[in-house]
């Protein structure tokens, strides 16, 4: 952090009292919007009491965050996960802690994890991470750094994907636990606002390791999409994720009422009633009935099968769906006239 911060108050020095007092923060555009952000999360979604714990890598976005939400809610507890990637990981870690301290945070816990398991390291390392979050938050929500242009790459992935509405909606301002106060900001507004305190971010060097197919997204894909579109790309990516998540939302509630008719009767699903309704509706009630019937991952190809037994049906047999105990599959089956699971060995 520098020493001299001209026009501004002095910037924060680390400190490791657990009872330091929130500094003040200057009334510039981006401390502003960022307060303003906050305060309007908090009041949506936390109206009675403002006690948040905040996700803290040391990077500007959760470092802005931290400092608005100190700012803003009645108690904040930072959580700092340290993922030993890195040599000088810990020191990184404390020096976020610290910081989070000096910014009026009531605690600032230090999180070390194994990031091993399948998926890659990206996914690896993000399951260690949500779990140590979720296991420390002390039943608060936690607020995490993500911005508009986080949000814009989100959807991008979820393009590539292929797998339907549901994976472009992007992330959600609250899905609990996890609150997103900063979906509306740009990842500049966040640089200004710790610039603006003197505050120095971490910048953590897989941000820009070209192997990571986030990483490329942001650093060449956006880029291209913004003096393609005029600077547009990533407000209107960002844009397209909130309506279709309204529209997500409110289909979810029509498949919901489908399943409750659906199953109606017997076991299973009536053929009968899902046929009746939209396709779009019919198969977000069979998706949301396989879950809940214990099936691990529903794929876009699963659907479509399963959906021929319903409105395709010429006496094929079973579709294989993931899940079961060792040893065995789930199949779904159709029997007279109902969707049924059953279990087959092999």
């Amino acid at each position: 952090m520098k020493n001299e911060t001209k026009g501004r108050p002095d910037p924060v020095a680390p400190s490791h009292s657990a009872t330091a007092r929130p500094i003040l923060l200057p009334e510039t555009p981006a401390v502003l919007t960022l307060r303003h952000a906050v305060r309007d999360w908090l009041t949506r979604f936390r109206p009675a009491e403002s006690k948040v714990a905040v996700a803290l890598s040391g990077g500007a976005d959760s470092l802005a965050l931290t400092a608005a939400a100190v700012a803003e809610a009645a108690t904040v507890d930072a959580l700092v996960v340290d993922h030993r990637l890195q040599a000088g990981s810990d020191e990184v870690a404390a020096t976020a802690a610290a910081t989070a301290r000096a910014l009026g945070c009531r605690s600032a816990r230090i999180l070390p994890v194994d990031v091993e398991g399948p998926g890659g390291m990206e996914a690896a390392a993000r399951t260690a991470r949500y779990g140590a979050l979720d296991h420390a938050r002390n039943e608060f929500p936690v607020l995490l750094g993500h911005t508009l242009d986080d949000q814009a790459e989100t959807v991008l992935l979820g393009l590539g994907r292929g797998s339907g509405a549901r994976s472009i909606q992007g992330m959600a301002p609250f899905d609990e636990p996890w609150g997103r106060p900063l979906l509306h900001i740009r990842r500049e507004t966040t640089r200004q606002f710790c610039a603006d305190l003197g505050l120095a971010p971490y910048e953590d060097p897989h941000n820009l390791s070209p192997e990571f197919t986030r990483v490329r997204l942001r650093t060449e894909v956006l880029p291209l999409l913004e003096d393609v579109l005029g600077g547009r790309a990533a407000a209107a990516l960002a844009r397209t994720a909130e309506l279709l998540r309204e529209d997500n939302t409110a289909l979810d509630e029509f498949a919901a009422e489908l399943l409750v008719r659906a199953e109606f009767g017997g076991m299973g699903l009536s053929c009968v009633v899902l046929a009746d309704a939209a396709a779009a509706v019919r198969r977000r009630a069979v998706r949301a009935w396989l879950l809940a019937c214990g099936v691990r991952v529903v794929t876009g190809a699963h659907l479509r099968a399963v959906d021929d037994l319903v409105v395709a049906w010429h006496g094929q047999g079973g579709v294989a769906v993931s899940g079961g105990e060792r040893g065995t599959r789930l199949v779904v089956v159709r029997e007279h006239g109902r969707l049924t699971l059953a279990r087959a060995t092999g």
